[in-house]
């Protein structure tokens, strides 16, 4: 166990939980809390957007990814998560902010009633089981490796978990986007060093790319055939639009100072998202030519342990302390908002309706105490999921919303004809058809299942919408969507 880079780490985490604190105080209210008053300038939502979207699956999964099948291997993240960025800030924010909504559960109550708030809030929350239990595999990870061991994996998951709940819990998304800003810096310096590093050890940047060229890693349309290319697109739009109706990427955008920060803020951070994303990929590629049997050995065990084994092993201490702050910050500013969006999220659209005419402290109290139970939940989900690839964790996760959410949002804000039936019709085709052939293998090896759960909820929003009504349409809101 190396000493100083353990001091270098506990440094960095005080840090971390110093800028979370200090947010804290600016809390005043549960607006304060869920959005951060709406007061964000520019800089600090493509900084919160950015660091959100770079998690442990972009450093750990996605390097391992691309060495494994190119880049045909990462269309579901980064290039279908970084696209959501960009077509949220292009076609969601100008719109949702104009609502003065606190989270997206609330457009879907305002456009089509409670039923349809509560069933696409359920499906949200459990969305973020497989995206913030990633990120807590992660910090375990990253816990047993800067201990040599000492830490086994399961605590490591706990003590990480604890760190960013405590800062999550008293700040909210004020918290949450400074402490990202700070973390943005921490990844771009860290990643941007180990990469300089790496490409030298493996003889410069373009041996690097020559043999990324000759393993054929560039190569990104798949096969030729029908069945390829569905699951291609099928990939593709898992986290680009599964990824739209979720309440970590709606608070970055009502926590916009103003309706143009809201829209141009995401389509920056995806960007950035999609560019930055590659730095990784070139470190893993470079471990190829700097440590090639242990690279191979490793990508047919453990795919995931390729970039921590390059750095302890063949990297100085002054490499190892630029990259476990990094994949520390990348972790955290992805844990963080991913504990506080569902925590939002259940107490806004669900609890209310079990409890209705709270006050905003009790409002704010009920968040809170939501936040650590909500933790706790998810805690339990990652130590029993454990040995589950990161990379899988996280592309799995957002299908639920996929199938079932995405339609009844784009078409409340772009149709005006979507009626609350066809929201409902909408969620139950597109949620059974996925069901169905995820539960039918051979079905599911033949189309793939999310991309049949969508094209069914399109199908019955289009059908319930159009059909005689024989349930009572929230319409209330149809004049702001003109």
């Amino acid at each position: 166990m190396n000493s100083t880079l353990i001091a270098f780490i506990a440094l960095y985490l005080l840090a971390s939980i110093g800028i979370g604190l200090y947010a804290a105080t600016r809390v005043k209210s549960a607006t304060d809390y869920a959005v951060a008053g709406r007061s964000l300038p520019l800089y600090i939502i493509v900084a919160t957007t950015f660091a959100t979207w770079f998690g442990s699956e972009t450093v750990l999964g996605v390097s391992a990814k691309f060495v494994q099948g190119g880049l045909n291997a990462v269309i579901e993240d980064p290039i279908g998560s970084s696209f959501c960025l960009i077509f949220v800030g292009l076609f969601f924010a100008y719109k949702l902010y104009r609502m003065t909504l606190l989270t997206i559960g609330d457009f879907y109550r305002k456009r089509y009633g409670t039923a349809v708030e509560v069933l696409c809030s359920l499906m949200i929350l459990l969305s973020y089981l497989g995206w913030v239990a990633a990120q807590i595999t992660a910090l375990g990870l990253v816990f047993n490796l800067l201990s040599s061991g000492a830490i086994p994996v399961t605590t490591g998951m706990i003590i990480g978990t604890a760190i960013v709940l405590f800062y999550t819990l008293f700040g909210g998304m004020w918290s949450v986007a400074l402490t990202d800003f700070f973390q943005m810096i921490i990844i771009v310096v860290g990643l941007v060093a180990i990469a300089v590093m790496a490409g030298q050890m493996a003889g410069g940047a373009t041996a690097v790319v020559d043999l990324a060229r000759s393993q054929d890693f560039f190569r990104f349309f798949p096969e030729p055939t029908l069945h390829d290319w569905l699951f291609f697109i099928a990939a593709a739009i898992t986290l680009m639009l599964g990824s739209i109706p979720q309440q970590d990427v709606f608070q970055r955008v009502m926590s916009s100072k103003d309706a143009r920060t809201a829209q141009v803020g995401p389509v920056l951070g995806g960007t950035f998202y999609l560019l930055f994303a590659f730095v990784p990929m070139f470190i893993v590629t470079s471990a190829l030519l700097i440590m090639p049997e242990e690279t191979r050995a490793l990508l047919a065990d453990d795919p995931q342990k390729v970039l921590p084994t390059l750095i302890m092993n063949h990297m100085p201490l002054v490499a190892q302390v630029f990259f476990f702050g990094a994949l520390l910050s990348a972790i955290m500013s992805t844990a963080s908002a991913t504990l506080l969006a569902p925590s939002t999220t259940f107490v806004e659209n669900i609890y209310k309706h079990l409890r209705p005419g709270m006050d905003d402290k009790t409002f704010l109290r009920t968040m809170r105490i939501t936040v650590v139970c909500f933790t706790g939940f998810v805690l339990t989900y990652a130590l029993v999921m454990e040995g589950t690839p990161i990379y899988e964790m996280v592309s799995s996760a957002y299908q639920v919303t996929l199938v079932g959410a995405f339609v009844p949002l784009a078409f409340g804000l772009y149709w005006k004809r979507a009626t609350t039936q066809g929201a409902v019709l909408s969620i139950v085709a597109g949620v059974a058809v996925w069901v169905l052939l995820l539960a039918v293998p051979a079905w599911g090896e033949a189309f793939p299942a999310q991309l049949a759960g969508l094209l069914a909820s399109g199908v019955g929003m289009i059908v319930g919408s159009l059909m005689p009504q024989f349930m009572v349409d929230r319409a209330e809101m149809k004049p702001h969507l003109a």
